[in-house]
C-alpha cells in the first residue's frame, strides 16, 4: 500500500506546488493544516463552506504524494468538470462511470494500472465493488477522500445508502489515510462519520461557516414570477438557480421565463438521466442563465460564478437552506441570495410531515420548519441568525461579536417597529379564552381566524364566535397578525408546542406582560420592496466588490468564452471570474506581473500569458 512521501511536505514544497499548479500565493484558513495532516498519513474530518476550498485539500496532496488519490463523489456529473479543470491545471486525473464508452473505459483502466493518474474520481457503488477494490490494491492507493461525508450519517439532511458500504475501506486500505469532507455537519454527524468510516483519531477541522460574499434577502411572495423576473433583470447575462418545492413548478416557473425571453430551464428527478446531464451542460457551458430546480432534489452542479440563488418556495429546513445558497458565488465573488417567503408554504409541509408514520421523525421536522420560519420573519442579521444556528458568533476581524452584516435586507432596510402594545394583548388574550372555554390549546391559524372573526367549521364547531376575543383583530391583516404572533414567539412569550401538533400556550412571562399591561415594541412585517441603487451599492461594497475595468474584463470574458469552446470546457476551466476581474483590476503589463495575481498558476501563465496581455493592450487601444 503506498504512502506519502515523507519530507514532502515541507512548507517549501507546499507553497512551491500551491503558486506552481494552483496559482494560489497562500492558503485559506485550514487548508495548509489539512494538507499536512494528510502528508503526514493522519486521518482527517474537514468541514469547510461551499467554495472554501474543501477540493484543494486533497488535490495538492495528490500532486505531491507518491500514490493514487482516489476520490468518492456521489455526483457523477461533476467528475468531468473536476478531472478537466486539473487537465488545465497539469494534474494528470481521470474518472470511471457510466458515461464512458467500454473503449474508454478499458483505456482508462489500463492508464490506472500504468499509473499514469494522480486522481481517480469514482462513486461509491462503484468503488465498492469487489472488481474495482481488486483493482484499486493493485493501483497504488496513497490517499482517500470522500466528499459530501454527510452522506453517511443518518442523522445527515442528505443521508445516501450507498455511502453506508465505504465502511469497508478500512478494512482494504489500513495504511492509508482517509480525509472527509463536507460543508454541512452537525456535531452529531461529524462524530456518526467518524464512526461509520472508521476513521482513527482523526484531525477535524471546522472552518467558519460564514459566507461573506454572499447577500442574503427575504421577501414576501406576493408575484412570484414579477419577482423572479426583477430578481433576474438585476444579474443581467448572469448565472442563477431558482429553487421550487415540486417538480411542475420547476417546468411551469421555466416555460414562464422562457415566453419573458429568458433562457431558462427546468431540473428536476423526473428527467431521465441524459436529458438532465444535457441540461446541466447547458447551463454550465452559459448557453442556459436560468436553471429552476427541486429542493428536493440535489444539482450537483459545481459552477463557481452562479450569481444568484432564489428560493421561490421554503426549503425543508436551515441546513438545506445553507448548502442551496452556497451554491452562489463559490468563486468568492458578490453574489445575492433570495428567497420568497410565504407562510403557506410552512402550511404545506406540515401536511406532508403529518402524513408520515414515524412520530419521532415528524417532532424533529416540525422544529426544523419552526425554526426555519422564525429565521424568516425575524428583524435580527440574517447573517448573524445563520451562523448562530450552526453554534458560530458573527464577529469582526479582532473577534469582537457583530449584530450586524450590513449586507442582508435586514441590515440594509431594517424593520420599522411600533408600540405593539395593544396587539400583544389581543393576541394573548385570544389563545387564553379559547383555552378557557375549549379546555385545550389550538393551532396559530385558528388564532388568527377568531381575532378576524372568520366564519370557519371549526369556529362553529368550538362555539368561538362567542368569544369576547371574536373578531377583535379586524383592522390587522391575517400576515400581519401571524407576523406579530411569530415575534411573540421569539420573544418568549408564546410557546409553540411541535409535540402537539404546532398549538400555541402563552408562557409564564406572556401572562405576566398581560396581567401588568407592559408596553411592547413589535416590527412591522417585511418590506416588498426592492433594494435601492444606493442599498444595492452598499450590499456589493459589503460583500467584497471590487473596482476594475468593465472593458478589460468583457473582452477577457469573450476570449476565455472562445478559447473554452475551442477546448470543449466549461469557461470557468479556463479562469475564474474572480481571476479575471483581479486582472482587469491590475491591468498588468508583464507577464512577471500577471504571474502574481491568484489563480494564474504556471502551466497557465506559459499557455495564456501572452494572449492576456494582448486582450488588455486591444481593450485599452495599445499596441
Amino acid at each position: 500500500m503506498a504512502e506519502f512521501a515523507p519530507g514532502s511536505g515541507e512548507p517549501s514544497a507546499i507553497d512551491a506546488v500551491l503558486k506552481r499548479h494552483f496559482g494560489f500565493p497562500s492558503f485559506r484558513p485550514h487548508q495548509r493544516e489539512i494538507v499536512e495532516s494528510l502528508l503526514a498519513g493522519r486521518d482527517v474530518v474537514a468541514l469547510l463552506p461551499t467554495g472554501g476550498g474543501k477540493s484543494l485539500c486533497y488535490q495538492l496532496p495528490a500532486v505531491l504524494g507518491n500514490g493514487l488519490t482516489v476520490v468518492v463523489s456521489p455526483l457523477i456529473a461533476l467528475m468531468k468538470d473536476q478531472v478537466d479543470s486539473l487537465d488545465e491545471l497539469g494534474v494528470p486525473a481521470t474518472f470511471l462511470n457510466s458515461s464512458l464508452t467500454p473503449d474508454e473505459s478499458r483505456r482508462r483502466w489500463k492508464g490506472l494500472a500504468r499509473g499514469e493518474y494522480r486522481i481517480l474520481y469514482l462513486a461509491p457503488e462503484r468503488l465498492v465493488t469487489p472488481e474495482m477494490l481488486e483493482a484499486l490494491q493493485g493501483w497504488n492507493v496513497g490517499l482517500i477522500a470522500v466528499d459530501e461525508a454527510h452522506c453517511i450519517s443518518e442523522w445527515g439532511h442528505d443521508f445516501r445508502r450507498e455511502y453506508r458500504e465505504l465502511a469497508i475501506l478500512r478494512d482494504r486500505f489500513p495504511r492509508v489515510p482517509i480525509i472527509a469532507l463536507t460543508a454541512t455537519a452537525t456535531a452529531r454527524v461529524r462524530d456518526d462519520i467518524i464512526a461509520m468510516l472508521r476513521m482513527r483519531e482523526p484531525q477535524v477541522h471546522v472552518a467558519s461557516f460564514n459566507r461573506p460574499n454572499l447577500s442574503y434577502r427575504i421577501i414576501p411572495r406576493t408575484s412570484p414570477l414579477k419577482q423572479v423576473l426583477a430578481i433576474v433583470s438585476e444579474h443581467r447575462g448572469e448565472s442563477g438557480i431558482v429553487y421550487c418545492m415540486t417538480r411542475n413548478r420547476t417546468e411551469e416557473l421555466a416555460d414562464a421565463l422562457t415566453r419573458e425571453g429568458v433562457a431558462a430551464l427546468a431540473y428536476h428527478a423526473g428527467l431521465d438521466s441524459q436529458e438532465r446531464a444535457k441540461r446541466q451542460e447547458l447551463f454550465i457551458r452559459d448557453e442556459v442563465q436560468v436553471i429552476v430546480a427541486t429542493i428536493a432534489f440535489g444539482m450537483g452542479i459545481h459552477k463557481p460564478d452562479v450569481r444568484f440563488v432564489v428560493h421561490h418556495d421554503l426549503p425543508k429546513n436551515i441546513e438545506s437552506y445553507y448548502q442551496e445558497t452556497g451554491r452562489a458565488g463559490r468563486d468568492g465573488l458578490p453574489s445575492e441570495c433570495v428567497l420568497l417567503y410565504s407562510p403557506a408554504d410552512a402550511v404545506r409541509l406540515h401536511r406532508l410531515i403529518d402524513e408520515g408514520t414515524d412520530e419521532q421523525e415528524k417532532l424533529v421536522s416540525r422544529r426544523h420548519i419552526a425554526r426555519l420560519t422564525e429565521f424568516c420573519e425575524s428583524p435580527q442579521c440574517r447573517r448573524v441568525q445563520l451562523l448562530g444556528y450552526f453554534g458560530e458568533t458573527y464577529t469582526d476581524p479582532a473577534g469582537e461579536p457583530l449584530d450586524a452584516c450590513g449586507s442582508c435586507d435586514n441590515c440594509l432596510t431594517p424593520r420599522e417597529t411600533f408600540d405593539g402594545t395593544l396587539e400583544a394583548q389581543k393576541l394573548l388574550s385570544c389563545i387564553l379564552r379559547i383555552e378557557q372555554k375549549a379546555g385545550f390549546n389550538v393551532g396559530l391559524h385558528h388564532v388568527v381566524d377568531v381575532l378576524l372573526g372568520a366564519d370557519t367549521e371549526k369556529v362553529r364547531k368550538w362555539g368561538h364566535e362567542s368569544l369576547s376575543t371574536y373578531g377583535i383583530g379586524k383592522d390587522r391583516s391575517r400576515n400581519e397578525w401571524i407576523h406579530f404572533a411569530r415575534e411573540l414567539m421569539r420573544r418568549g412569550l408564546i410557546h409553540q408546542k411541535a409535540d402537539q401538533f404546532n398549538v400555541l400556550e402563552v408562557t409564564p412571562a406572556g401572562r405576566d406582560l398581560l396581567r401588568e399591561r407592559a408596553r411592547i415594541e413589535l416590527s412591522r412585517p417585511m418590506a416588498t420592496a426592492r433594494l435601492s441603487r444606493e442599498k444595492r451599492e452598499q450590499q456589493r461594497k459589503m460583500t467584497g466588490s471590487i473596482h476594475y475595468d468593465e472593458g478589460v474584463f468583457d473582452r477577457l470574458r469573450a476570449w476565455r468564452k472562445a478559447t473554452a469552446a475551442e477546448r470543449g470546457v466549461p469557461a470557468y476551466v479556463i479562469f475564474h471570474d474572480s481571476t479575471l476581474q483581479a486582472i482587469a483590476h491590475e491591468k498588468p503589463a508583464t507577464l512577471a506581473a500577471l504571474g502574481r495575481i491568484a489563480g494564474l498558476g504556471e502551466r497557465k501563465l506559459i499557455e495564456y500569458g501572452e494572449r492576456i496581455l494582448a486582450e488588455i493592450r486591444a481593450a485599452d487601444g495599445t499596441t
